[in-house]
């Protein structure tokens, strides 16, 4: 029963690990070159960066390509801040519908 019981905890974990491992940068604190060749890396990063309004920090989830998306997802066009670069193009996941098509 407990080599049962193990296996268990072991198989759960070994599928909850990747889920879970997503890495978190502050953007500024790197340039755009080196954010675009994180997320090639990596396949999908957390950025995290202040607001250009003064408010509280944003993040979102910033992908290499439409793979890292969910099905009814798309890869969008999307800019974060960088040291060396106020707009750095990056790619983040956007529902796709009828009434958003892309």
């Amino acid at each position: 029963m407990r080599i049962i019981a193990a296996a268990l905890i072991l198989t759960v974990m070994a599928i909850a690990g990747p889920a879970s491992a997503i890495s978190r940068y502050e953007s500024l604190g790197k340039t755009c070159a080196s954010v675009q060749q994180l997320i090639a890396a990596e396949r999908a990063v957390i950025l995290r960066y202040p607001s250009s309004r003064g408010g509280p920090v944003l993040y979102d989830r910033y992908v290499a390509g439409r793979g890292q998306c969910d099905i009814s997802d798309y890869a969008s066009r999307s800019y974060v801040p960088t040291k060396d670069n106020p707009a750095c193009p990056v790619y983040n996941c956007k529902s796709s519908s009828i009434f958003n098509p892309h």
